[in-house]
């Protein structure tokens, strides 16, 4: 089914169509310095037609044949066809969830809505999805020789964790770059629990990765960070999965995504770009971009149409995890909201706290960059831009569970803002009279 092994996948400059092999230690295009991708042999992909794939996914799905049964390497040949089986390093990554917002929909107005929870992963978060690919392929790389000595990466939290998690399950060293109090508690946790090397610098994420980028220049060190085109392969299956297995291959209308570093942005039209190229779907869905307002370069491009991008110092934002200025990304994020018919929209903090609030009284625990898809779900809806009867998925990217003092903050009313849906605890005396009476004032609130 596939060509031969040198030519099934291949690294390929977006700007210069430059070509490099698959298992190359290389980030960037050698002649131009702009990023690469990773291209597929359509010509043996397209020896199956759309009901065998759809066949052949819906087999593996959820299935105990390994490693078919994860998320991502059900579609491994749409991922990395030519990784040896016994090399993948996997965690029974993707499946996760597609939550139907009833409730939250019936309050804004729409009739289908829903939220994916990439958060409920082995991590807690939608980065395993590539670093399922990339641990992998270095595990395959240094079987075959490479002198690869550790992976690193440059994080905001969560890249951090799947990275950890993953090296540790493959027994391959990680070095994480933090910056110095700019995450949750949770995520520091989770590379320290997991024994990666955690250097924690005193700047922001944009430091951070100029850091990474120059010390795997030494090709000991690999990189693990978006502008590595192997993470987009796995990230790329969410997009696939929420059509595939989710919606019974009915493409949802609109597809909101919180962006920071904007690897996800590009990830998720991949893969939809994929299923529409092999004739899996018939039309492809509007793509939205939600940013942190104090960290929104992308924002910035699309109000002049992206004729200029330009980086920009994020400011301190609850969305810890996207406080990104000058993300490595953009320029594929770009490519991809012009061929989806792409919106980007920002959010304040007051606005991203609320939305997560309002969320999770309907039964969601949101993470604050989902906060920011939702604040901006708001906005389009108010303004028209989402019909009643559009079908609508918000990516969750994270668990809220990894934002516990976001949480505690925002309903103590700490964070400085107004906090409108703050529930904080009623303290009483131990009497039955007191509980009675406390009962009856919450009973006489609107849910």
């Amino acid at each position: 089914m596939q060509a031969g092994k040198s030519e099934s996948s291949w690294f390929q400059c977006i700007e210069c169509g430059a070509r490099y092999p698959i298992k190359s230690v290389v980030y960037r295009c050698k002649a131009c310095r702009s990023l690469l991708e990773v291209k597929h042999d359509m010509t043996s992909l397209r020896r199956r037609d759309g009901r065998e794939w759809k066949k052949l996914f819906e087999d593996r799905y959820k299935s105990t044949q390994w490693p078919y049964g994860s998320g991502v390497w059900g579609k491994k040949e749409w991922v990395l066809p030519d990784l040896e089986n016994d090399n993948i390093v996997s965690l029974y990554e993707g499946g996760t969830n597609l939550f139907w917002a009833e409730r939250l929909g019936q309050q804004l107005g729409l009739d289908d809505l829903w939220v994916k929870l990439c958060g409920n992963s082995h991590s807690g978060s939608f980065k395993d999805l590539g670093m399922t690919v990339l641990v992998s392929m270095v595990r395959q790389m240094i079987a075959e020789g490479a002198p690869i000595e550790a992976v690193a990466c440059a994080s905001t939290g969560d890249t951090s964790a799947a990275l950890a998690v993953y090296c540790a399950a493959a027994g391959i060293p990680s070095i994480v770059l933090l910056p110095r109090g700019k995450i949750s508690t949770a995520q520091l946790a989770q590379p320290l629990a997991n024994g990666a090397l955690v250097l924690s610098l005193d700047t922001d994420f944009d430091g951070c990765m100029r850091v990474v980028q120059e010390i795997t220049e030494d090709q000991t060190i690999y990189l693990a960070n978006s502008m590595n085109s192997l993470r987009i392969e796995g990230q790329k299956t969410v997009g696939i999965e929420i059509v595939v297995q989710q919606f019974e291959w009915q493409v949802p209308d609109v597809i909101i995504i919180p962006g920071g570093n904007l690897g996800n942005v590009s990830a998720l039209g991949s893969g939809l770009s994929l299923m529409h190229d092999l004739g899996l779907i018939d039309r492809l869905p509007r793509i939205v971009v939600a940013q942190a307002q104090r960290a929104n370069p992308l924002y910035r491009a699309y109000l002049k149409n992206f004729d200029v991008v330009e980086p920009m110092q994020a400011e301190t934002t609850l969305a810890s995890a996207i406080q990104i200025g000058n993300p490595v990304s953009i320029a594929k994020a770009i490519r991809t909201l012009r061929q989806f018919d792409g919106i980007v929209l920002d959010a304040t903090e007051e606005e991203l706290a609320d939305a997560a609030a309002v969320g999770d009284r309907t039964g969601m625990y949101n993470d604050p960059h989902t906060g920011v898809a939702l604040a901006v779900l708001v906005k389009l809806v108010q303004q028209k831009k989402i019909n009643r009867s559009d079908r609508v998925v918000v990516i969750s990217t994270a668990n809220g569970l990894k934002f516990t003092d976001f949480k505690v903050g925002y309903h103590e009313g700490t964070l400085g803002l107004g906090g409108a849906h703050r529930n904080q605890p009623v303290e009483l005396p131990p009497t039955v009279a007191a509980v009675k009476a406390a009962l009856q004032v919450r009973m006489k609130e609107p849910q």
